[in-house]
């Protein structure tokens, strides 16, 4: 149970993430905290859900999310200091978040596949 919390909590943020972010050209004084608090949410989520198996790629691809998970927060800090450096901060993370979600997806498959063979 407590984890379909926690995914439902990851949707929540990432939903008030990406309207902040796109909120952000309306200039509200409030968008820059619900962004952060949004960023935390998701990058508290990324970095509590490690990778425990043994596939090097996998493990690989975790360290890429963590990476991301980070740029979350930075990004936030550089809204707050104005600079619009933060939409780069914010696109390198959602590029590395996009390709680690399909890479592990396609990984997973074959490691599947793999196990699921007969032996002969």
């Amino acid at each position: 149970m407590p984890c379909k919390f926690k995914e439902y909590l990851f949707s929540i943020c990432s939903i008030l993430l990406l309207l902040s972010a796109i909120g952000y050209i309306s200039e509200w004084c409030f968008i820059p905290y619900i962004y952060a608090v949004s960023g935390a949410g998701v990058a508290v989520y990324l970095l509590t859900t490690p990778y425990k198996g043994t596939n090097l790629r996998l493990k690989r691809l975790n360290i890429q999310q963590t990476i991301a998970a980070i740029m979350l927060p930075v990004s936030s800090y550089l809204m707050f200091e104005e600079m619009m450096e933060w939409v780069i901060c914010l696109f390198v993370s959602a590029l590395l978040l996009v390709y680690v979600v399909y890479v592990r997806e396609y990984e997973e498959k074959k490691t599947d596949g793999k196990d699921n063979q007969p032996s002969k």
